[in-house]
């Protein structure tokens, strides 16, 4: 494992509680969200032993919901964990499918976003002679791109510079460099900020462009930036004349929205320069702090045409928390940096019947001739998503993926290492990262084609959460992006022996079981 010692020898390793984490009100909140489930539950579960008929009545009713969940238009691999908690316990299973595991149940959120898109979508524009030129070049990355548009209306663009960034800390401080030249707009939205060192720099620039006249607005998810947000950052950044919005304010109270969290990280300027990635703006995605060992983490640049999907993005969400329809062609002034390959940012949203996270991720792999690579800090995939991978190990295609030494969430690492055994008698081969934590979410195949983004490979961000991408093809970076991909393997260990074996039948049943309830989480 070559290059780890360099990493490793400047390192500062601290336990998770030496990093400013104060979630008072969030534990306010747990406590009572779980009072009022609990009361909920055995209100409704005292009804049972009441009389016979009505236990009987209930045991009835989790049957019909059981059939009804099986019957609905819905991946198998996350309705098979409903029914088998509902069937097993009734009247908590039922009571906790109903109050977070029906999207219909907030179907006001949906009719907001959906109005708010009707009102964006006419700013989405396809230039269909790209996607002739892209068939000409390679038509397997045209299919994906047509998927990418009829699925989430995203365009595909050319006139785009792309700069991949290998560490979180190299994208961290362009992105800083390149908002002291903003003059008219800055819009910032991710899913966890922490109002310290590293955000506090980038703070001091916003403040100064703010007082020069640049409009900068930030939008933050209240869960991803509960332990590092107090109440008065709002009221601070508006002091400086910041707008500041908060997405999906955590409540004392059940709301079923509360489990769909903003998980995109998008930095714009002037419309013209865009940035995502895998890292949040806090201190441990730059290695200041190391509660898990090194951080990796990624980052891209994009300058050109295609910024103009990610402004429209960042203008869905602000406007899903106050709807206003402000003239958006003031912010859609991307213009045309004439560079190589095809750049198509893209979002997903849980509000839709579409996963295109999910879809992406598995049409890259059905066209992949010679490999294709992927890391994720976590691993929780579909029935579906396993085999496509499985699929394209058996016909030979090298794929691998990597996954973290240092997990930062030991139930959730247990949960990922539950799918190698599948995967690697498939064929794909597990590497753990050693050195730390890769938080990085990327995926590259063939020295063609690659994205960078939010979207995990797990259910949360597959599923539940509201995530962004950039589908890239034939693009320069695509070389550094698969040069970084060598180096992290160099930097792991190839596991995939120690899964292949026979397992005995009560680590087989303990696997199964968290296998089956991995979706939940």
């Amino acid at each position: 494992m070559k290059g780890m010692k360099p990493i490793m020898s400047n390192m500062r390793v601290e336990k998770r509680t030496n990093v400013r984490n104060s979630i008072m009100r969030l534990f306010v909140v747990i406590v009572a969200v779980s009072f009022q489930i609990f009361w909920l539950l055995n209100l409704f579960g005292q009804l049972r032993f009441i009389s016979p008929k009505i236990g009987q009545a209930i045991n009835n009713l989790a049957i019909l919901v059981a059939l009804w969940i099986y019957g609905r238009d819905k991946n198998i691999s996350i309705n098979v964990p409903w029914m088998a908690l509902i069937l097993a316990f009734p009247m908590f299973g039922m009571g906790l499918y109903f109050l977070i595991g029906r999207t219909s149940l907030f179907n006001h959120v949906k009719e907001v976003y959906a109005h708010i898109d009707l009102f964006l979508y006419r700013y989405f524009h396809q230039d269909w002679s790209i996607l002739e030129e892209m068939a000409s070049v390679d038509i397997d990355s045209a299919k994906d791109a047509h998927l990418i548009w009829n699925c989430g209306h995203f365009p595909v663009y050319k006139d785009t510079a792309v700069t991949y960034y290998p560490e979180a800390l190299e994208g961290f401080n362009a992105q800083i460099e390149d908002m002291k030249k903003a003059q008219h707009f800055i819009f910032i939205e991710y899913h966890a900020i922490e109002d310290g060192y590293s955000f506090g720099q980038m703070k001091e620039v916003l403040i100064e462009r703010a007082a020069a006249g640049v409009e900068v607005r930030i939008f933050y998810d209240d869960m991803g930036s509960i332990g590092f947000l107090n109440k008065s950052f709002i009221k601070e950044m508006e002091s400086y004349g910041i707008q500041c919005r908060v997405f999906n304010p955590i409540r004392p109270w059940i709301l079923v929205f509360m489990n769909n969290r903003d998980h995109r990280k998008i930095t714009v300027i002037d419309g013209q320069i865009g940035y995502t990635g895998g890292y949040n703006l806090a201190e441990e995605y730059f290695n200041r702090t190391h509660p898990y060992g090194y951080w990796k983490d990624t980052g891209i640049r994009l300058e050109g045409s295609a910024v103009r999907s990610m402004t429209l993005t960042f203008l869905e969400m602000w406007n899903a928390t106050n709807p206003t329809h402000q003239a958006m062609a003031n912010y859609l002034t991307a213009k045309p940096v004439p560079s190589k390959g095809f750049v198509q940012p893209y979002a997903d949203s849980p509000l839709d019947d579409e996963y295109l996270g999910e879809d992406v991720y598995m049409s890259i792999v059905n066209h992949a001739k010679k490999y294709v690579y992927f890391v994720t800090p976590y691993l929780i995939i579909t029935e579906e998503m396993t085999r496509v991978l499985t699929l394209a190990a058996k016909r030979g295609v090298d794929v691998r993926i990597i996954t973290p030494g240092t997990p930062d969430k030991q139930l959730t690492y247990m949960f990922t290492q539950s799918f190698y055994r599948d995967l690697v008698r498939g064929g794909v081969r597990i590497f753990e990262y050693i050195p730390g934590f890769p938080h990085a979410k990327m995926c590259i195949s063939d020295d063609t084609v690659a994205t960078c983004g939010t979207i995990n490979l797990d259910y949360r961000s597959l599923y539940l959460h509201f995530e962004n991408g950039v589908y890239l093809s034939h693009v320069d970076c695509i070389a550094k992006m698969k040069k970084d991909f060598d180096h992290m393997f160099d930097l792991s260990k190839d596991v995939s022996e120690d899964y292949k074996g026979d397992i005995n039948m009560i680590v087989r049943t303990w696997r199964a079981i968290v296998r089956l309830i991995a979706p939940l989480f």
